[in-house]
């Protein structure tokens, strides 16, 4: 550590303790992003999920009629 400590040190240490917080803010951000898509992304599956199981429960449904009829 300097000896001598002067205000124009501590204003440099500090603009680079405010830069770092702005590039972990900008960081946060991105990640926050990647996340929020991925959860849309496994929510959209869970739905087609359920709308092909709906559609495989219903033609189970008109061949379990067809053969019931034939």
């Amino acid at each position: 550590m300097p000896d001598n400590i002067d205000l124009t040190f501590l204003a440099r240490q500090n603009a680079e303790i405010v830069s770092e917080q702005h590039s972990i803010r900008d960081d946060m951000r991105v990640l926050t992003a990647i996340m929020l898509r991925q959860d849309g992304t496994l929510t959209a599956l869970l739905n087609e999920v359920r709308a092909i199981h709906q559609q495989m429960a219903r033609m189970g449904d008109r061949i379990r009629q067809k053969e019931e009829s034939a």
